[in-house]
């Protein structure tokens, strides 16, 4: 074996490892991961922990190490749960991290593997191709047509067209021909890059570190969530002083040691209660679960602030191919000019590349192959030029020398062959006209001509130099897929309106479009018609137009700004690599996964890995339902903490004594050990109201706690208050002396109140036993109800009952506490009634 043969059989994988060792990953900052301890102390530090870890010393100076000991025992049940919550959630993100890092194409152990691009090592060959962006440096080992635009790194616009390092002339240049530099774009043409230097060491390592170390913006949720939490803590602090004072003036026969250490305990569990912690970890919880639920469903998450968005979508730019189609093209139609079908075909065949990729071109080949053409006969002369197909041009063409002839081979779209083909004016309206009633069937029309040149000197530099003869008309067909009929008409009623961008044909997509029940299919804008346009005739017409024939990517930047500036909530797909500035324009940009680019993968918030349509929707639908319960559980939290407040507010006021409270710290800090698991499992799991796609696209701005969800979180939270908080100073007023029952009986109402209310929140229509139906084959719903019903059998019956200053119910007693919070709660069930039957 020579060496040039070892050299391209690449690494063998032991070496990689060793390599990998010796340099590290493929990354501009290592990652690291927290530990532990940091994560624990991190949630120590949250003003809600740190008044727990105060009421418990204030315990242990009253003299009460029993209660600061119980008290502690929770405060290390809560952390757990928020250090294991956010294990959990960095888990399933880093996951999600995994699946949507980006792969290169390397050569190791003598053979084609894909790797994630992070594991690549000095010494590696890797293989680009167009789409690809270059994730290090390296010599180019072998190439063909391999242009690359370098513009990240040296600002010129214009590509670089790279040689081998073998044919490369020597140079004082920086930038060097032989060599391809990390960040870059492969923008044409295929290469073997010798890798030579990765992560920080590369070009673009050398600029890129400070970029990649830039801090997330928070979204807008997080901001809306932050001021949330930042304005309950304000009225925590101000009623801290409240009831401190009132506890104060409440207790003149203590000495001023106690007084202050009263006061001060009171306050903390006032504090406690009006601190809505669980907002950020509902935020973090639920989006990330949802992201991993799209994940399963081929909805690939690459920017989690986009799941907020989904829910607001009312604008689905699609690309008519493999998206609203099924991608499986086949030569349906053949329309020879000069009734030569044979060289119709054959020509057809010259003009593919000889190692077809394009879906079209491999229907064209399968077509010759069936018509007793084979690729061998067909590529059996020589290649000596062609030219390459661009968007602009939207045409290409292989020049061959067969049997000692050369022949020029060429075909695209009809609109633009036929300018450059050598016809009379009645000639060009048949051709025309045969595309009409092609396009109308629905078939995707492809012009195929030639010429015949005498010598290399005669061969035009370029395709639109070349004088043609019109070898006639190609109709391929690929019918939509079988479900995007109903998906339109789901997307109808949800208010969300497709658009289909293409490159395709105005006639064949308006065809496509009247099969699926698409509106506004017979307005087509075509891309000629776009550039003769201003931006606010754009504006204007994208209205009531939903075909966007024969464009460029460019167009869609201007389409997507149109909408937008129309107060559109847009999403759009892609595949090509000039996709991903609008991918990024877009609000959400949905990259395909089987058939983009991994440029357009990296610009996309989104990537489809099944390129279907239907995903599009369920996706869209999923982000609604993720909301949603993201919704729901705010305005739980809100309404259990409400009672929770109140009875540490009102029974200061009222003059209870200190140790006659309803609420201690210590319940308060058993309540909070109930409420973030209980929203955290049982909302976030929530499957999809039956009409959510039947609901307009929600408003962008619109408030995570609106007017109506307040109003009803305060009038339920009132509702258990009273109930809870009155049958607990009922019982106290008849005698003092049974506080620890009376706080029992109210302790037992909030906590069946709590069980109860996130059944009824768990949706706006449905009533509580739907909702519970829905999840009645969960495990962790059944875990997490008899996990609370547990709790509460142990608090009341065993001897933590006396540790938490509660006395042990009797049937009647316990009976009447779950009549009660029933009523407390389920009245809202009959406003559902009342709501379904004033609709009718």
């Amino acid at each position: 074996m020579t060496d040039e043969k070892k050299n391209m059989a690449g690494l063998t994988t032991a070496e990689a490892k060793q390599l990998q060792q010796q340099f590290g990953k493929n990354e501009l900052i290592p990652q690291k991961t927290e530990s532990f301890f940091k994560k624990a102390l991190h949630i120590i530090c949250e003003p809600m922990f740190l008044l727990l870890i105060v009421a418990a010393i204030i315990y242990f100076i009253l003299g009460e190490p029993r209660d600061g000991a119980i008290m502690l025992i929770f405060v290390i049940s809560i952390i757990s749960i928020d250090v294991i919550q956010e294990w959990k959630t960095d888990k399933t993100l880093n996951a999600l991290k995994d699946l949507s890092a980006p792969n290169i194409t390397v050569i190791r152990d003598e053979k084609e593997m894909v790797i994630a691009s992070v594991d690549l090592v000095p010494g590696d060959l890797m293989m680009v191709y167009e789409g690809v962006k270059i994730p290090a440096d390296g010599a180019v080992v072998k190439c063909n047509d391999l242009c690359v635009d370098e513009s990240s790194l040296t600002g010129e616009a214009e590509g670089v067209w790279k040689v081998a390092t073998d044919n490369v002339e020597l140079s004082d240049d920086y930038w060097r021909k032989d060599y391809c530099y990390a960040g870059t774009l492969v923008t044409q043409g295929i290469g073997i890059i010798y890798v030579d230097k990765i992560g920080a060491a590369t070009e673009y390592g050398k600029i890129g570190v400070n970029v990649a170390a830039a801090l997330d913006e928070p979204t807008p949720l997080q901001k809306q969530t932050g001021r949330l939490v930042k304005t309950c803590a304000g009225i925590a602090g101000v009623l801290f002083a409240l009831v401190g004072v009132v506890t104060y003036f409440n207790l003149p026969d203590h000495t001023l040691g106690a007084r202050l250490i009263e006061s001060i305990l009171s306050g903390i569990t006032l504090a406690m209660a009006m601190i809505p912690e669980e907002f950020p970890v509902i935020m973090t919880v639920f989006l990330s679960m949802g992201a991993w639920r799209l994940a399963k469903k081929q909805s690939l998450v690459r920017k989690l602030p986009s799941v907020e968005t989904l829910g607001s979508v009312s604008i689905l730019c699609v690309d008519k191919t493999g998206t609203i189609t099924m991608n499986q093209m086949t030569v349906q139609y053949t329309w020879a000019f000069d009734g030569d079908e044979h060289a119709l075909l054959e020509t057809m065949g010259l003009g593919c590349e000889t190692d077809a990729y394009d879906p079209m071109e491999k229907a064209m080949l399968a077509c010759c192959d069936s018509h007793g053409i084979s690729k061998a006969h067909l590529f059996s002369g020589e290649l000596v030029t062609e030219y390459a197909f661009t968007n602009e041009l939207k045409m290409m063409g292989h020049v061959w020398r067969k049997n000692g002839k050369l022949v020029i081979a060429a075909k695209g779209s009809p609109e633009r062959i036929l300018t450059i083909c050598s016809l009379s004016d009645q000639d060009k309206e048949i051709a025309m006209s045969k595309v009409t009633e092609m396009s109308k069937e629905g078939l995707r029309v492809i012009a195929v001509a030639t010429a015949v040149p005498a010598t290399e000197s005669e061969i035009p530099a370029t395709i639109t130099e070349c004088s043609l003869s019109l070898c006639g008309l190609i109709g391929l067909a690929d019918p939509p897929r079988e479900s995007v009929k109903s998906d339109i008409a789901i997307c109808r009623k949800a208010g969300i309106r497709v658009v289909i961008i293409t490159g395709d044909n105005g006639i064949t997509a308006s065809s496509i479009a009247k099969k699926i029940g698409m509106e506004h299919s017979d307005n087509i804008i075509t891309g000629d018609m776009l550039n003769e346009m201003s931006d606010d005739e754009l504006k204007k017409a994208v209205k009531d137009v939903s075909i966007f024939s024969r464009v460029i990517p460019e167009h869609k930047m201007r389409i997507v700004k149109a909408f937008k500036e129309n107060s559109e909530i847009v999403a759009m797909t892609g595949d090509g690599v000039n996709d991903a500035p609008a991918l990024k324009y877009a609000d959400i940009g949905i990259a395909m996964g089987k058939r983009g680019s991994e440029v357009s993968r990296e610009a996309a918030d989104l990537i489809l890995m099944d390129d279907n349509f239907t995903t599009i929707v369920e996706t869209v639908k999923d982000g609604r339902r993720i909301y949603d319960n993201i919704r729901k559980a705010f305005g739980y939290v809100f309404t259990i903490h409400i009672p929770i407040a109140f009875a540490s507010l009102i029974a200061p006021i009222l003059g209870v004594a200190p140790s006659a409270l309803m609420l201690l710290p210590l319940h308060v800090v058993l309540l909070e050990l109930l409420i973030d698991p209980t929203c955290s499992i049982i909302l976030e799991r929530q499957p999809a109201e039956t009409d959510i796609m039947e609901r307009k696209p929600r408003d962008p701005k619109e408030k995570l706690l609106s007017m109506r969800t307040m109003l009803k979180s305060i009038l339920q939270g009132i509702t258990i208050f009273t109930a809870s908080f009155g049958t607990y100073f009922t019982i106290l007023a008849s005698n003092p002396v049974n506080a620890p029952v009376a706080r029992a009986m109210g302790l037992t109402i909030v906590m069946l109140s709590n069980l109860l209310l996130v059944q009824v929140n768990s949706s706006d229509k449905d009533f509580a036993y739907q909702s519970f139906s829905r999840l009645s084959k969960d495990p962790v719903m059944w875990i997490s109800n008899i996990g609370t019903m547990l709790i509460l059998i142990i608090i009341l019956y065993t001897p933590l009952s006396g540790l938490l200053k509660l006395a042990p119910l009797s049937a009647g007693q316990f009976f009447c506490s779950m009549g009660i919070a029933a009523l407390a709660v389920l009245w809202y069930e009959l406003v559902k009634l009342f709501n379904r039957i004033s609709k009718r």
